[in-house]
C-alpha cells in the first residue's frame, strides 16, 4: 500500500441559493493512492466534475474535509489555496483554456513566470517539446487543430510537476483517433513522473485504462473505494 494523496472525508456541497440550490455533492469520502490513475464515472449531473473542482480547490466544500498531499485545504485562504494548487495540482479541461492571442509557448510559461519560477520561458519550451510540439512554440490557439491544443494545456499542466494531475473530460472535445493520442499521452507522462492521475470521462475504453474507477451517481460514490496496492 502506498499513502494517500488525495483524502476527502464526509464532504458535502451545494451549489446555488434559495430555490435554486442543488445538492452536489452528499457526504463523500475519497482516498487516492499516490501514483495511481482513477477514473471517475457516472451519468451527466452525478457530481463528478464537481468533485474534480473541489479536488483542485476551485470549490469550496460546505462539510467535510479536503486533504491534499498530506495538506488539509479546506481551511485555507483563497490565496493560499491558489498558490498551494500551483505547486501541487496541474489541470487539463475538456475545452483547453487556451488564451488566444498568446502563442504556445506564452501559454505554457505565463503561468510559471506569475508563480515566479526561474526560466519559465526553458521550461515552458521543453515541455512543450516533450509533448511533440517542437514546431508550434510560436503558434496561437487558432493556427492548432484540437488535438495540439489539448497537448498545448497538457504541458501547462505539467510545467509545474505537480504531484497530481487533473483531467476532467479530456478527450471529449476530439475525435477517436486523436483522443486516443491525447490520452496515452496523458497516461505516459503521468507514470514516467510518478503523479497521480485523477480524470472524469464518459468514455469506457478511457476509463478502463486506468487502475481503478469511481463510479459517481446522485452526488454520491456508489461503492466504497479502497485504496488500490502499489
Amino acid at each position: 500500500m502506498t499513502n494517500p494523496v488525495i483524502e476527502l472525508t464526509d464532504v458535502s456541497l451545494t451549489l446555488g441559493q434559495g430555490a435554486s440550490a442543488v445538492h452536489v455533492l452528499k457526504g463523500v469520502s475519497l482516498e487516492v493512492s499516490s501514483g495511481e490513475a482513477a477514473g471517475i464515472v457516472g451519468p451527466s449531473g452525478s457530481g463528478k466534475s464537481t468533485l474534480l473542482m473541489v479536488l483542485a480547490g476551485l470549490e469550496r466544500v460546505d462539510a467535510g474535509t479536503v486533504k491534499i498531499a498530506g495538506t488539509d485545504i479546506t481551511g485555507l485562504s483563497e490565496d493560499a489555496v491558489a498558490a498551494f494548487r500551483g505547486r501541487n495540482v496541474g489541470i487539463v479541461f475538456q475545452s483547453f483554456h487556451l488564451i488566444p492571442n498568446m502563442t504556445a509557448l506564452e501559454n505554457v510559461a505565463v503561468p510559471l513566470e506569475l508563480a515566479g519560477h526561474r526560466d519559465a520561458f526553458s521550461v515552458a519550451a521543453e515541455e512543450l517539446t516533450a509533448v511533440g510540439l517542437a514546431e508550434r512554440l510560436k503558434h496561437y490557439p487558432g493556427q492548432l487543430s484540437g488535438g495540439e491544443q489539448q497537448r498545448v494545456a497538457i504541458a501547462r499542466a505539467l510545467a509545474p510537476e505537480p504531484r497530481i494531475l487533473i483531467a476532467d473530460e479530456p478527450t471529449g472535445n476530439l475525435d477517436q483517433a486523436t483522443g486516443k493520442q491525447v490520452a496515452d499521452l496523458l497516461f505516459s507522462k503521468a507514470r514516467e513522473r510518478g503523479m497521480t492521475l485523477v480524470l472524469v470521462t464518459h468514455d469506457p475504453a478511457l476509463a478502463q485504462r486506468c487502475d481503478r474507477q469511481i463510479s459517481m451517481r446522485s452526488g454520491r460514490i456508489e461503492v466504497p473505494a479502497q485504496i488500490s496496492a502499489a
